[in-house]
């Protein structure tokens, strides 16, 4: 009879295959501790930028749900990382890594460091939980508005100026675009850069993502609902100027503190149609 041998299996499997060994001892909050200390460099950009007033320190309170987010998961968070987004987190560290080293826009190094970031999570994040969500609160925690406000401001100027020529045209004015200003009633009033909507739109899709990991909204539900929440935004951000247009051009002028009230009930409105929409969509996906 022959000896039968056994070859020993590595001590990072076991006979089913299962991995096993240092990966599955150590928990999956201190793998997204280590991966965040490796993307230092970014985060000492992001807080240098918030630090000097460069930014709107909005993105804290991205930060902070996403925290929340990942210590609710605790428990539930798998023993060992799926190879897949493993694998795309190392590349994306890599790939910011290499960004930093050759100089490229930090904000373009950063946005890469808070992907790889995600995608560990979401190597470790059970089935079932929504991964879009929190992608997006890792890039809203990031400092962007000041970005967003330089690239997009100015279509979004045009924009809000069009749009809200004819709804003043529609109310039987006579309102005209000239570039980021409007003529009304022969009264020139311009679109200036906090009239753009920038801060607006990025509450309105952190209230998104908020909601929509709050309520476990599959990603193809959430992904489909994004466009509806820019919607949302572009009326909101319409009806406000609007108003205040229309006001200054009558010659009667906003009453002191008007602007700013009429910004937050209109702010407020806008949260609450695109938590609505994302926590409704919820409600029809079950």
């Amino acid at each position: 009879m022959k000896p039968v041998v056994v070859a020993p299996l590595p001590l990072w499997t076991t006979r089913s295959g299962r991995w096993l060994g240092f990966g599955e001892r150590v928990p999956a909050q201190a793998w997204l501790a280590l991966q965040a200390l490796a993307l230092w460099p970014h985060w000492r950009w992001a807080g240098a930028r918030l630090s000097d007033g460069s930014d709107d320190p909005l993105g804290l309170v991205a930060l902070l749900v996403l925290v929340v987010a990942v210590w609710r998961l605790g428990s539930r968070l798998r023993a060992s990382p799926a190879p897949g987004w493993g694998g795309a987190a190392i590349a994306l560290t890599l790939a910011a890594t290499a960004a930093h080293a050759a100089a490229a826009p930090a904000l373009v190094a950063a946005l890469l460091a808070a992907l790889a970031m995600a995608a560990l999570l979401f190597a470790f994040l059970p089935s079932g939980v929504p991964r879009l969500p929190l992608a997006g609160l890792a890039v809203l925690a990031l400092p962007v508005v000041s970005s967003l406000q330089f690239y997009a401001g100015f279509p979004l100027r045009v924009a809000t100026a069009q749009l809200s020529a004819w709804l003043l045209q529609s109310a039987g004015m006579q309102a005209l675009r000239e570039g980021t200003a409007l003529s009304v009633e022969g009264r020139l009033v311009i679109v200036d850069a906090p009239c753009s909507g920038v801060q607006m739109a990025w509450m309105a899709y952190f209230c998104a993502c908020a909601v929509g990991w709050w309520s476990a909204l599959p990603d193809r539900d959430f992904a489909r609902r994004l466009a509806g929440v820019g919607a949302i935004v572009l009326a909101g951000n319409v009806v406000r100027n609007s108003i205040l247009i229309g006001l200054d051009a009558r010659g009667a002028g906003a009453p002191p503190g008007w602007h700013d009230a009429l910004g937050l009930a209109v702010l407020a409105a806008v949260c609450a149609g695109v938590a609505a929409l994302v926590h409704g969509g919820r409600d029809g996906a079950r």
